[in-house]
């Protein structure tokens, strides 16, 4: 066994050297029309997955290339793309000096590769190499997208181990995890902005999805540990161009969208792009339905050739049928129809997201640039629907009877963020720098107004909506009024945040980095809560800061290849008061990781492995001190711990053949705790979770213009309801068990002609089975078999 093992390594780590002493290969430079090196081109053979980016000294290096005529596509942004003819006849090609002339149209990215691991997220702000990062981070890009015709974030994140969908409360929005930690609105950003991710995501305006796994909090302040969400929207071009298209598909379906974008001055200064979407849908589930207006306009200014401006809106308007299911009694899971639904027929959730933001950047020198971004957001929503089943006194007797009652609540924020950094390269003696400096100011203005539920006092002597049965729903006798709610209270609570960090990649040599950096955030949250009843408000303030340090050291026994570890820590504010009656502080999270990434036979083979531990050893909980039962006197007494291992694969091995697999196990628990069994799981995570997709585009004969793929996913064993508390043996509490699930989807696409394209995917095609449950109080099942066709036209 042992003897595998070593063999196994070494293919890992020296695979590339082994390829490259039996295959020819070619190689060149690459630089500016000013004779300077340029780093990060793509040199890529056309219509093959052989390629190669530049280093810093502009020089490539692509092998296993068979003895023949091919053309050399050598492209980079803000510059001319260039194509060379090319003829390999002997072991190495050494082609003369490729120089490139700065373009006008510096948005036009050529995209050579679907896979997720082959660039570091913009998110990561430093520009920093995916072999040189102490951290999991992966892309999937806007081929992979278009590929698997996703229509959702539960889409998306079928490419994404260990980040996953944990719930999705109501039917209106998609919670995310990582690592066992939600990733919130805190943790979601749109093109490096904070989104608020309480509703949908429209994915027909995405280029491109970023994730970083683990601690981000040097980067992005109060964050929690499980790692970010970057989504990157699509960006203006020169050249015109566009597509329209129409989707169909099962539930009645429709969804027409358009992509236009082009220069707007002759002298190719100004660009734009332009693309929205109208979505209308029914469900599997009677009487829901949805409605979902999206637009993205977008604007790029070439101020001068080292200076640009983007400027960016992003507005979605989302309106559906909240759906909170009924189907658990006593913390059981309850055989009903998949498609019933127990909700009011009247009931609304209706949210609205705005955002502008302008992005200017400025190129020092070679060397140094400089990135100021300004960002408002506004988000506004009103729920209006039946009451949460089994929640405020509304539980579902075990005969099916259940009274409703209703909730109403209207939420605004708004959120405005200033950030600028500073980013280089130099040298001292024989080290090399790669330096980040930077400095944000967030500010947030929440409003949360809250409606008094029916009581016995202002509805006629019945302190609920009306009376139904889960198992026998009569919907022709539902009662369909909507009743006027007063309002109950309203809780205003301004957020200041201020964040300073800088870090430090330095390279000792080619086999040795080192990557330093803190951050220094301070927080002042307000909260304002006027009572309508009596007319009076309570105030409250709270003051945070923290410091958080990042470190990592980097071993690159090959160029392909590297070892690293890492600590960082996070912290998360807390509510309440401490024994003494002061604001309780912030608790501090650390985490450890080590990894190692490969890119193996040039570059057709990734393979990335992280392990991690991650601890809150001052998790807030209730303090019993001097006999206390007032839950707002907390302690920093409690811990948990994340550990996990996750597995990352991604291959090419053949022409228009594109494979991507993965596999994380993580397990999170209580280790201390005065509320909760030591040693019991958190809530809503799966031990493990897997994924392995594949896509295969003709690119020659008679089928040539056919792709086909398939997506299949691994969802593990994992618990909802409600966590037993040691110091109420008698509550009844009880957690839910929810089994595993494989989901299985397939897509086809077929081009007709050069503009016209068909797309079809099967979704869920086994018809499997499986529940979204948030605590016992919203069931939502998953989406049986579904179909979607697409015909759009490219101009």
């Amino acid at each position: 066994m042992k003897k595998y093992i070593q063999i196994l390594l070494l293919t890992i780590f020296f695979g590339n050297q082994v390829v490259a002493q039996s295959t020819q290969s070619i190689k060149g430079t690459v630089l500016s029309s000013s004779k300077k090196p340029i780093e990060g081109v793509t040199v890529v053979i056309d219509k093959s997955n052989n390629y190669d980016i530049t280093d810093e000294n502009g020089n490539f290096s692509i092998l296993n290339i068979a003895n023949g005529d091919y053309k050399l596509i050598v492209s980079h942004i803000g510059f001319n793309s260039k194509t060379i003819k090319i003829t390999v006849n002997n072991s190495v090609l050494i082609i003369p000096t490729i120089y490139l002339d700065e373009a006008e149209n510096e948005l036009n990215e050529v995209v050579v590769s679907g896979s997720i691991l082959t660039k570091t997220p913009n998110a990561a702000k430093s520009g920093i190499k995916p072999l040189d990062l102490p951290q999991s981070a992966a892309i999937i890009s806007n081929q992979t997208l278009e590929a698997q015709q996703v229509n959702s974030l539960t889409d998306i994140l079928k490419n994404a181990n260990g980040v996953y969908i944990k719930g999705t409360t109501g039917g209106y929005q998609e919670e995310i995890a990582s690592r066992g930690y939600d990733l919130g609105s805190n943790n979601t950003f749109k093109n490096g902005v904070r989104y608020f991710n309480g509703m949908t995501v429209e994915t027909s305006g995405l280029e491109s999805v970023e994730i970083l796994k683990g601690s981000a909090a040097i980067l992005f302040g109060n964050v929690e540990a499980g790692g970010i969400l970057n989504l990157i929207t699509k960006k203006p071009r020169f050249d015109f161009g566009g597509k329209v298209d129409v989707t169909f598909g099962s539930f009645n379906l429709i969804k027409p969208a358009f992509d236009v974008y082009g220069a707007v001055n002759d002298s190719k200064t100004v660009a734009f792009r332009l693309n929205g979407s109208y979505t209308s849908a029914d469900s599997y589930r009677k009487y829901v339905s949805s409605e979902t207006y999206y637009f993205n306009p977008s604007l790029f200014f070439k101020i001068s050739d080292k200076t640009n401006l983007l400027f960016e809106v992003d507005y979605t308007n989302d309106n559906r049928t909240p759906d909170f299911g009924a189907g658990i009694i006593n913390y059981q899971i309850v055989d009903l129809p998949r498609e019933q639904f127990v909700g009011v027929k009247w009931g609304y959730y209706d949210a609205e997201q705005v955002s502008a933001t302008a992005t200017l950047n400025h190129q020092i020198s070679n060397k140094w640039s400089l990135t100021f971004i300004n960002s408002f957001r506004n988000y506004n929503t009103d729920l209006f629907t039946n009451g949460r089943p089994n929640s405020g006194g509304a539980t579902v007797q075990q005969d099916g009877t259940w009274r409703r009652n209703l909730q109403r609540r209207a939420y605004t924020d708004n959120y405005i963020l200033n950030q600028l950094d500073l980013k280089g390269l130099f040298k001292t003696g024989a080290l090399k720098h790669q330096f980040l400096v930077g400095a944000d100011v967030e500010n947030y203005k929440t409003k949360d107004t809250r409606y008094v539920a029916l009581t016995a006092a202002n509805n006629n002597g019945q302190a609920y909506y009306d009376e139904i049965n889960i198992f026998n729903p009569d919907y022709d006798n539902f009662r369909n009024d909507i009743p006027n709610l007063n309002k109950d209270r309203l809780t205003t609570t301004p957020v200041s945040r201020f964040g300073i960090y800088v870090q430090d990649l330095i390279e000792v040599n080619k086999y040795l980095k080192f990557l330093a950096g803190v951050r220094y955030t301070y927080q002042d949250t307000n909260s304002d809560i006027f009572t309508y009843a009596n007319q009076t408000t309570s105030v409250s303030n709270l003051y945070d800061d923290a410091f958080t340090p990042r470190f990592g050291i980097i071993i690159q026994p090959t160029e392909h290849s590297s070892i690293f570890g890492s600590y960082a820590n996070s912290f998360e504010t807390n509510t309440g008061l401490d024994i003494d009656g002061n604001a309780l502080e912030p608790s501090i999270i650390d985490q450890f990781e080590v990894g190692v990434k490969n890119e193996l036979f040039n570059k057709k083979l990734f393979i990335n492995i992280t392990g991690y531990i991650i601890s809150n050893s001052n998790l807030a909980q209730t303090s019993f001190t001097n006999g206390n039962t007032d839950s707002n006197i907390k302690e920093l007494a409690g811990s948990t711990e994340s550990k996990g291992v996750e597995v990352d694969f991604t291959a090419y091995p053949t022409a228009g053949l594109r494979l991507m697999a993965g596999y994380s196990f993580n397990e999170m628990k209580y280790v201390k705790s005065n509320t909760y069994v030591e040693g019991s799981l958190l809530r809503y995570n799966p031990k493990n979770t897997a994924n392995i997709s594949a896509n295969y585009s003709f690119e020659s004969g008679m089928l040539n213009g056919l792709n086909l793929g398939f997506i299949s996913t691994y969802f593990g064993e994992r618990f909802a309801g409600r966590s037993f508390v040691i110091t109420s043996p008698n509550s009844g509490r009880q957690l839910i068990p929810l089994s595993d699930y494989f989901q299985l989807d397939a897509t086809l696409g077929y081009k007709i002609t050069e503009n016209l394209g068909v797309r079809a995917k099967l979704a869920n095609i086994t018809n499997v089975l499986n529940y979204n449950v948030h605590d016992d109080n919203s069931l939502n099942p998953i989406a049986p078999r579904n179909y979607s066709v697409a015909v759009s036209y490219k101009f």
